[in-house]
Parts: structure tokens; C-alpha cells; sequence
């Protein structure tokens, strides 16, 4: 009897965590938004950042080829606990795609994103590993320009149990040599919703 009630217990749990889950169609969403930040907003300021970095001209190498980018610093001065490379991950697909840029992982804001390139290359001299496999010194590219931005929200109480909240995805590109920025833009996303609900 034990038994029999622990295995309806176990049941009862799995089929209730199941119930009303749904794969969400992320190219159709037609679900209401929320007042926090969410996949959508993150979609939409990057697209519209690299759209205006294309026309601009900004990311068009003289003479052709492709610049190397370079990840600076990215500020979350919202009230939320994100992983600012929501934003940055979606911009670097879109330019990479673009065949005018490429990223570079050996060098970061906070360091190399991948160690690898400089791991590998201590095994310089190392009698264990064939040395023509490893690569030789000056090879590793040099960025030509650094994207930062910063992502801000501001709060304003509108009557009636009314809130907006602001988002500002705030971007520039800077050509290290002259430390100029080549570019900037800023997204704006603004929601209006209950002030019961959470934008953190």
C-alpha cells in the first residue's frame, strides 16, 4: 500500500510538471511582452545596431577584407541580473554573417574570452608535441576596432497604477589606432504596464 501511494505521488508530480509547457515559435511570438527585459528586446537592439553599422559604413574596410573586433567593456545598469552578452553574443553572429568583420577571442576587455590561443603556444619547445603544428610568434591579429556599450532602465510612476519603464541599449565602435568613435547608436525600448508588475 506504501508502495502504491509513493508511485502515485511520483506520478502525480511528473504529469504536473509537464502540464501546460509549450515550445515557444521565437520567429512568430505573439505572446504579450513583459516589463522586464526579454529575448525579443535583446533581438531587436542588436539587429538594429548592425543594421546602422552596415549603412553607416562604419564596418566597411577600405580596399576590402574584413576589421577584427575587439569586446570592450559592457555595463548593466538596469535592475536586472543579466549576462550583458545576450546583447553582444546576437551583435557578433550578425556582423560575423556580414563578412565585414571578424571577432577576436585572444583579446577582451577582461581578458581573452578563449585562453586557448596563448595555452597553446606554450607548448613552444616542448619536445612531446611536433613543433611545426604550433604557432609561431606574430601571428595573433592585432583588433582594429572595440565595441562597448552600456544598457540603462529608468523607472517613472504614471497615475493610476501605471508605470513605464525605459531601456536604453547605448552602443559605440572605436578605431583603436586613433581611439575615435567611428560610430554609436542607441535603441531605446519603452514598456507601459501595471506598476504590480516586476521589471527586475
Amino acid at each position: 500500500m506504501k508502495n502504491l501511494f509513493k508511485a502515485c505521488a511520483m506520478a502525480l508530480v511528473l504529469s504536473g510538471c509537464a502540464s501546460g509547457v509549450q515550445i515557444v515559435d521565437t520567429t512568430n511570438d505573439t505572446a504579450d511582452s513583459v516589463m522586464g527585459l526579454e529575448y525579443r528586446d535583446f533581438e531587436k537592439a542588436a539587429g538594429e545596431a548592425v543594421q546602422s553599422m552596415i549603412a553607416s559604413g562604419s564596418v566597411s574596410k577600405p580596399g576590402g577584407g574584413r576589421y577584427i573586433l575587439a569586446i570592450g567593456r559592457m555595463i548593466n545598469d538596469t535592475m536586472q541580473r543579466i549576462d550583458t552578452d545576450q546583447l553582444v553574443k546576437k551583435i557578433r553572429i550578425e556582423l560575423l554573417n556580414s563578412g565585414k568583420v571578424m571577432v577576436t577571442t585572444a583579446v577582451a576587455f577582461n581578458g581573452p574570452e578563449d585562453e586557448m590561443s596563448y595555452t597553446a603556444r606554450e607548448l613552444r619547445g616542448n619536445s612531446e608535441f611536433d613543433q611545426s603544428g604550433i604557432a609561431a610568434k606574430g601571428q595573433l591579429q592585432a583588433p582594429d576596432l572595440s565595441l562597448t556599450g552600456k544598457i540603462l532602465q529608468r523607472n517613472h510612476a504614471m497615475g493610476r497604477n501605471k508605470t513605464q519603464v525605459e531601456y536604453f541599449f547605448q552602443l559605440s565602435l572605436t578605431e583603436i589606432k586613433s581611439g575615435l568613435a567611428i560610430w554609436e547608436g542607441e535603441t531605446p525600448i519603452v514598456k507601459r504596464g501595471s506598476a504590480k508588475s516586476v521589471s527586475w
